[in-house]
């Protein structure tokens, strides 16, 4: 297999050098790396190329990299059932970048893009409907960030008094604390409960 994914690469970096970053073989998998600029071009290539044949877009998802400048890595999957071979595209993306849409050419990227949206706040040029899809109406922030806070921005509940959802900022009932995780047989400067009976004997 992984003399056939190398042929593969080989032959999309010659034919499509213009997209190609660079691609890696790893794990029997191949990834290619895709300008920013160029992936409506390279997807288009792939589907329609008789050697490539991607006619399908399993998923699109993304990676967060925060210390680096393309902060995000957008990851498209696609299978070929014709060439029974499957590729992953990875395209670098900065913050304030916006993607081109591959609607047109896969009908399923529509809810894929719009769930990369809603998760990570990356924007798809030409998209027919960007919207959230999976977090409610004026949801604050992007939960796959990893710079998203693990308690959130909002919480949701049912009050019964006004018979309706409601929401409210978040208010924890317990402060965060320090735990130092040191074994209370082993160093401890302090008393634990109980222990002042072994001193009263």
């Amino acid at each position: 297999m992984s003399k056939a994914l190398k042929e593969l690469g080989e032959y999309i970096e010659a034919k499509r050098a213009d997209c190609v970053l660079g691609w890696q073989i790893a794990n029997d998998e191949l990834t290619i790396d895709v300008a920013l600029s160029n992936i409506a071009g390279l997807a288009e290539f792939l589907k329609t190329d008789q050697n490539c044949a991607f006619s399908t877009l399993v998923d699109i998802t993304a990676v967060d990299w925060p210390e680096r400048p393309k902060r995000f890595d957008v990851v498209y999957h696609l299978l070929s059932m014709y060439q029974n071979h499957r590729i992953r595209l990875r395209v670098p993306v900065r913050e304030e970048d916006m993607v081109r849409s591959l609607c047109g050419m896969y009908p399923a990227a529509n809810w894929f893009e719009r769930e990369v949206f809603d998760m990570f706040g990356i924007i798809f040029i030409g998209h027919p409907d960007m919207r959230r899809i999976l977090t409610d109406y004026g949801f604050r922030g992007y939960p796959l960030r990893k710079d998203f806070p693990t308690t959130g921005y909002t919480e949701v509940r049912y009050d019964e008094v006004q018979k309706r959802v409601v929401y409210e900022p978040v208010n924890l009932v317990q402060e965060y604390r320090q735990f130092d995780f040191m074994s209370p047989w082993e160093g401890a400067d302090y008393i634990l409960p109980g222990d002042e009976k072994e001193d009263a004997k």
